[in-house]
């Protein structure tokens, strides 16, 4: 089967209105990733007819206190509606809260005793939500360089919670840009994740552009993802070295195997 390919339309076009990036996006035949969806209109992006895949989770909150918990549940409800309307069955989320423009904020600080049991136990929560939503959360990883001390930020402790929480609704989202920084390795973590993989997302490394661009042999890693039977979602969350289409393309052909 050939993998579901997606593109993040908050980094491609980016002077072209989001309605627009969705629908040229449909044309060429590839799903839609949001991030920040309050900065969109959602019934113009629902009239595009686009087929929407994955869009963050929440706007505020955090796993492992209490207060951040509530919040996190509380603005995942109001997302989760939101991603209702769009069609949107995956909602991603962070071991950290967001900041201006639904990016991750870096956030340095000591792990506590505690932290990780108190962040399964609210994603066991999140998964409550899903099952009424029907819809699954992702939890992606991220990488040391641009996000120094995120709590759960690394491939390790995202598959470590993910797998211990072990519910459909809980998925990981695979970050391989991430994980090539923070870990390198690629192919034994998707393997190593794959019973929990949600989505794959991909850029290359460095200049977090289309593969091709860098130094990850992105073929190889479709062909081993095959390999092991992955047919799920891939999505292109990278900026374009050139002209969009082009670094589109480029992405399309590097997973057709």
């Amino acid at each position: 089967m050939p993998f579901q390919l997606a593109a993040c339309a908050e980094m491609l076009w980016r002077d072209r209105p989001m309605a627009w990036r969705a629908s040229r996006l449909k044309e060429m035949g590839f799903g839609v990733g949001l991030w920040n969806w309050p900065a969109w209109d959602p019934e113009a992006l629902v009239r595009t007819g686009a087929t929407f895949t994955i869009m963050n989770g929440y706007l505020q909150g955090r796993l492992s206190d209490a207060e951040g918990c509530e919040m996190l549940l509380a603005s995942a409800r109001e997302t989760a509606e939101v991603g209702r309307r769009l069609g949107v069955h995956r909602l991603n989320l962070h071991g950290t809260g967001l900041g201006d423009m639904g990016l991750p904020i870096p956030k340095i600080g000591a792990f506590a005793p505690g932290m990780e049991q108190r962040a399964r136990d609210t994603l066991h929560r999140i998964c409550d939500l899903a099952e009424e939503t029907g819809q699954v959360f992702t939890l992606e990883n991220l990488n040391p360089i641009d996000h120094p001390g995120c709590p759960f930020g690394s491939t390790a402790a995202v598959l470590s919670l993910v797998s211990a929480v072990d519910r459909p609704q809980l998925r990981i989202n695979l970050d391989l840009y991430h994980t090539q920084i923070g870990e390198g390795d690629l192919i034994r973590w998707c393997r190593a994740c794959l019973p929990w993989i949600g989505e794959v997302q991909v850029a290359d490394n460095p200049g977090r552009c289309e593969p091709g661009t860098g130094e990850i042999n992105y073929p190889g890693v479709a062909r081993a993802l095959k390999a092991m039977g992955y047919g799920g979602p891939v999505a292109l969350e990278s900026f374009a070295s050139g002209q969009e289409e082009a670094a589109l393309e480029a992405f399309r052909k590097a997973f057709t195997v």
